[in-house]
């Protein structure tokens, strides 16, 4: 068999360290067994999907040093490789489960589908679709079709029995078919769900071993399925552990930083990273050095070692390890070149010097003045940050609504952070330069210094986001509730949903 692998991520956001995650596991196992790699991107959510942040995936996964053998940028003989170019692939296998009788055309509104999952709520039942539908005549079908009515396209599930889902390291698991709901599978605008599209560029790209995360695990008898019904072989299952944080909760930005972004921004280099990485899916044998190149990863790896209990994100870990290789794993040039590419790029030296440059008098003011664009947090503590006209409350406000609403944001650009943070100025009724004086300490360190909105657009979302969740700790981190009540301060964003 040849092996054939893929990662397949959604541009919907900034990269996250579980993408690449799962991508290394996928390219070591391949390698590992002289196979090929893929990288197909999900992009199906019209809505979210950006080529932006398709460009920001693919450029964080080369920069950690993973490359794959037939992809977007790349090419090869089972393109395209945007779902979002595949519509006419899906829509002839969804007639083709439409002519056999394996699916359906719903008409059902979202309100009687939301008061369905009401009503089954209050009853004590899973939700799931009941099955209207079913009951219309072909001729009521072409009916409501003629008159325009818009559907969907769903799946027939059994209602009995059990579905065995093989796991290469989990085993036989088993679901209960009463509990899958009838997945849509085209939905009304003609594009396809990740079930359907999955499953068919998965058959069509021959991916042999799908490795996903374990989120997906009560997904995969409606993958099963499909793949029964449309008469194909199914590609063998892994569902991986999901990276956790140190309480053992799913790792989550909301409580540590997760994007590859935010790392490459605070100097970790990137073989450590992966490799890190490669340690959380394999670790080391016993008496074997922790420190090793992508090479010796696809060497020594192995499924039956991936663990399942759900590896932490250890930053400390990954600080150690990171320190390792910037003092054995660099000589002087190579250390050298390493600073220079972290914090000397040419363009991004031109836009530090073109904020500085009308706001000092010497040279050597530089260093107070743009030191902020070279940490990580600030040495901050709950004094500096007051002392303006906002009290605390005020203050965690507008922290808590800044990291949900600058995360919202399409464009990380100096217009709209600033639009937003005008909309949350006028949300808690606020002058806006008062506002505006927390957010320069949180993010400069300063109550005043270089302009803060371009501040922010150069040092990064993450950046960004990590140092107002650490300025947020510090007044106090919201409960659930106080978060849910501030929510409806500020009137839903124009710019986008909240990843």
């Amino acid at each position: 068999m040849n092996v054939r692998t893929r990662v397949a991520p959604s541009p919907t956001g900034d990269p996250h360290v579980g993408t690449a995650y799962v991508a290394l596991i996928n390219y070591c196992f391949a390698k590992h067994h002289g196979g090929e790699f893929l990288l197909r991107i999900e992009d199906t959510d019209q809505v979210r999907s950006t080529r932006e942040s398709e460009a920001a995936i693919l450029d964080s996964l080369h920069w950690l040093g993973l490359s794959w053998d037939e992809g977007p940028d790349v090419g090869g003989p089972h393109g395209p490789y945007r779902q979002s170019e595949r519509s006419a692939i899906y829509q002839t296998y969804v007639q083709q489960l439409l002519d056999a009788g394996h699916a359906f055309k719903c008409f059902c509104t979202s309100e009687r589908l939301d008061a369905m999952r009401v009503a089954q709520r209050a009853s004590g039942q899973p939700s799931r679709y009941d099955g209207l539908c079913l009951t219309y005549s072909p001729s009521e079908i072409a009916w409501r079709e003629t008159a325009g009515e818009p559907f969907v396209v769903r799946m027939k599930v059994p209602s009995d029995g059990v579905c065995v889902v093989d796991d290469l390291r989990r085993g036989a698991i088993e679901i209960e078919w009463k509990s899958v709901d009838m997945q849509v599978l085209m939905k009304s605008d003609g594009l396809p769900t990740y079930h359907l599209a999955n499953v068919v560029d998965d058959h069509l790209m021959e991916i042999t071993h799908v490795m996903r995360g374990e989120e997906w695990v009560s997904s995969a008898p409606k993958h099963v399925l499909l793949y029964r019904y449309f008469g194909w072989e199914m590609p063998k299952l892994i569902h991986l552990p999901l990276l956790r944080n140190p309480d053992k909760s799913k790792l989550s930005k909301r409580k540590n930083p997760t994007g590859i972004l935010f790392y490459q921004a605070m100097g970790y280099l990137p073989g450590a990273l992966l490799n890190f990485l490669g340690l959380l899916a394999n670790s080391a044998g016993e008496g074997e050095d922790e420190m090793m190149t992508l090479a010796q990863m696809v060497e020594r790896f192995g499924v039956e070692h991936i663990p399942l209990g759900g590896p932490v994100f250890d930053v400390a870990k990954l600080d150690w390890l990171n320190g390792r290789y910037l003092r054995e794993g660099l000589d002087r040039d190579g250390f050298m070149a390493a600073v220079r590419a972290w914090a000397f790029a040419p363009e991004r030296l031109a836009r530090v010097a073109e904020l500085a440059q009308p706001r000092i008098e010497r040279l050597s003011d530089l260093g107070g003045l743009l030191a902020f664009f070279f940490s990580g947090r600030l040495p901050l503590n709950a004094d500096t940050l007051r002392g303006g006209k906002l009290d605390d409350l005020a203050m965690r406000q507008a922290f808590a609504l800044a990291l949900a609403e600058l995360d919202a944001l399409r464009e990380w650009r100096v217009a709209g952070i600033e639009a937003v943070l005008k909309r949350i100025a006028d949300a808690l009724g606020k002058k806006f330069r008062d506002v505006a004086r927390p957010f320069y300490i949180a993010i400069t360190g300063s109550p005043t210094s270089v302009p803060l909105y371009d501040s922010m657009e150069l040092l990064g979302r993450d950046i960004v986001r990590e140092r107002l969740r650490g300025a947020l700790e510090l007044l106090g981190a919201p409960s659930k509730r106080e978060q849910d009540e501030w929510k409806r301060l500020i009137p839903a964003s124009a710019e986008g949903v909240t990843e």
